[in-house]
């Protein structure tokens, strides 16, 4: 029996994309301080919640599948986050009448930050370009910062997958 020889591909190996600088605040430095309009709550400040433990997240878009379940996700681990003094707080481009119905529709009792200037999403490096269908566009990364009462970001994902993410982020509070 002839052995088959392996045929070679006629398309060119795929190049893999070098992986992306990062930036922004890493672990270990200081966060970003940023001073929002919320949803209809008034403002809201990072240096304000300094001397508690917050959890940031940088969200797309109000009432999207995936935005919609990370909140509701947060908002349901919200006793257990509450137990260790933290506090959460949503952050899109969205503007604040679009936050209050979105919050309002979905009982979320955390405040959502109107980052309609983008300030906060540049200083913590999340307004990245992004790619669909071969376009590229400006948008909001999906990101979360774990920041310590003494304003220090502890944990950082970026490139988030909704599903798990909450309880991976309460598993990083509670070993603070």
């Amino acid at each position: 029996m002839a052995a088959k020889k392996a045929r070679k591909s006629s398309k060119p190996a795929a190049k893999k994309a070098a992986p992306r600088p990062v930036k922004g605040p890493r672990e270990g430095s200081a966060a970003p301080d940023f001073d929002l309009p919320t949803d209809g709550t008034g403002r809201i400040s990072l240096k304000a919640l300094r001397g508690s433990l917050v959890v940031v997240y940088f969200y797309p878009r109000d009432d999207t599948p995936g935005c919609t379940k990370e909140a509701c996700g947060f908002n349901d681990a919200l006793p257990d986050f509450s137990k260790l003094k933290a506090e959460i707080v949503g952050v899109s481009k969205d503007k604040e009448a679009s936050h209050a119905r979105f919050r309002g529709k979905y009982g979320l009792k955390f405040q959502l930050a109107a980052d309609t200037e983008l300030k906060a999403a540049k200083a913590y490096g999340v307004w990245i370009e992004k790619s669909l269908y071969g376009r590229k566009y400006m948008g909001m990364d999906r990101a979360t910062f774990l920041i310590d009462k003494d304003g220090v970001i502890r944990r950082v994902w970026r490139g988030v997958k909704v599903p798990g993410h909450v309880d991976e982020v309460l598993a990083a509070a509670q070993s603070l």
